[in-house]
């Protein structure tokens, strides 16, 4: 069985949490005796709009989609012709069995029609709003500090304008489109290597004044073209059953929408040393692991550490400051005084090491989150976690059992869960000994061989 999975960017350049599990499903199932391949979109602007490019990541065979936002609207951000054409040819070349779209962001909303169009049965996981949401997929109204429980059309087209994600539809529609094109773009991306903080504010400046504001009805079309998505792919698949619930709402049927969290391969690498039981006199390390994002919430563990007593605690942040930078001197300004420490990004073989060097993990998650992967991770590190009530981190922690939650926005929630932990002696080593197993890659991959091969055989037996 030949098996696609379809997602909005790939590793290495890429690592972030969809994109790992992609990986290590891919790998799993390979060692299972399904051929997988990864086609995968890639913001390149030295590279031709449009053009295939293939290469391999540990041992997975990976097709790459540049797309450089060189179109002409909006509704050409989410289904362009051009990009169709290329997809329909990738499908053609591999001649997958099935389907399995992680995320439609940067390729197109048409892709699971274009498979099912050749009779590729087709499946989802859904790790985020992407498909609803066109700023990410957060549902966050970063620029307003704003979660949006509901989606508001008007609010939406306020928020797209004020998204990096717009800044490159801009430099696409405004430059790259035009000749000279790719000397400007190799420019560009030099640039943005290089000078990440020049790059954003550049990207900015290039979007001010928009000639033409996103109306609110841009915003409906789209939301329209997603649900044409939900009636086209065969089954999605939730790992929490908050984003189930709310995609329930928004439009996928009752009978195509299965709840079932993520497989994890074991911590990759070693521990920086042994797990000794934190003792009342030394400072409790905490820890937090992810994108410094506003959305993720770091801003606010700093805030609710203001108010803690000085000389109990320590902080640390494992992220990478480049993917945010003006959020990043944020942090650091408001880490002034304070026990914290920036660690920066890590590699995959380091993470056993990352979470051997804190007592707790802190996930101050300000959107509703998935099924995050960080919260796994500490569980399999046997570290207790520290997370916001949203989402799917309310359902991984159970509140006294391997961890504490608190009300998201809260600084001083956040700051009196964490004097528990101060002030609890045994409730630390509690909470660790409370840490649920973690399902296993090899696991997930048994499951989703089974949702294959029963596609495939529905598809063999329909007229």
């Amino acid at each position: 069985m030949r098996v696609l999975h379809a997602i909005h960017d790939f590793l290495p350049r890429h690592r972030a949490g969809s994109e790992i599990y992609c990986l290590e499903l891919c790998r799993a199932l390979q060692e299972r005796g399904t051929a997988v391949h990864v086609l995968c979109a890639e913001y390149d602007p030295r590279r031709p709009h449009g053009e295939l490019v293939w290469r391999a990541v540990e041992g997975v065979g990976v097709t790459e989609l540049i797309n450089n936002w060189a179109v002409a609207d909006f509704a050409e951000s989410y289904s362009s012709p051009a990009l169709d054409r290329r997809l329909g040819d990738v499908l053609d070349m591999l001649q997958p069995d099935v389907l399995h779209v992680h995320n439609l962001l940067n390729l197109s909303f048409e892709l699971p029609a274009l498979a099912r169009r050749k009779g590729i049965p087709v499946v989802a996981t859904l790790h985020d709003y992407t498909l609803v949401c066109p700023s990410g997929g957060q549902r966050v109204h970063a620029a307003e500090e704003h979660v949006c429980h509901t989606i508001d059309p008007a609010r939406c087209a306020r928020c797209f304008p004020q998204h990096p994600l717009h800044a490159q539809l801009r430099f696409g529609q405004l430059a790259l489109r035009r000749p000279g094109a790719r000397v400007l773009g190799a420019v560009a991306s030099t640039v943005r290597r290089r000078l990440p903080g020049l790059a954003a504010a550049l990207g900015r400046r290039a979007a001010q004044p928009i000639p033409t504001p996103l109306a609110p009805a841009a915003i409906e079309a789209r939301l329209e073209a997603a649900r044409r998505v939900f009636g086209v792919v065969d089954l999605f698949v939730a790992p929490s059953q908050s984003l189930a619930e709310e995609y329930r709402r928004l439009g996928i049927p009752t009978e195509r929408l299965r709840v079932a969290d993520y497989g994890f391969p074991p911590l990759a690498g070693r521990p920086s040393g042994p797990r000794a039981r934190r003792r009342p006199q030394q400072p409790l390390r905490l820890g937090f692991v992810g994108t410094l994002a506003w959305h993720k919430g770091a801003h606010l563990l700093l805030a609710a550490a203001a108010m803690l007593p000085p000389g109990r605690f320590e902080i640390v942040l494992f992220g990478d400051p480049a993917v945010f930078p003006d959020y990043s001197a944020r942090l650091r300004s408001a880490a002034t005084g304070l026990p914290v420490r920036f660690a920066g990004r890590f590699g995959q073989q380091e993470t056993a090491s990352v979470y051997s060097q804190i007592d707790a993990l802190v996930v101050p998650s300000l959107w509703p989150e998935n099924s995050p992967l960080v919260i796994h991770e500490a569980f399999q590190a046997g570290v207790p976690v520290v997370g916001s009530r949203l989402g799917g981190t309310a359902e991984l922690v159970h509140e006294g059992v391997s961890g504490l939650l608190y009300e998201a926005f809260s600084a001083a929630a956040l700051a009196a869960a964490i004097r528990r932990l101060l002030d609890e002696p045994d409730l630390l080593p509690r909470l660790a000994a409370g840490v649920p197993p973690v399902k296993a890659i090899g696991q997930d991959a048994a499951e989703w061989q089974q949702v294959y091969q029963g596609l495939v055989g529905a598809q063999a037996a329909s007229p």
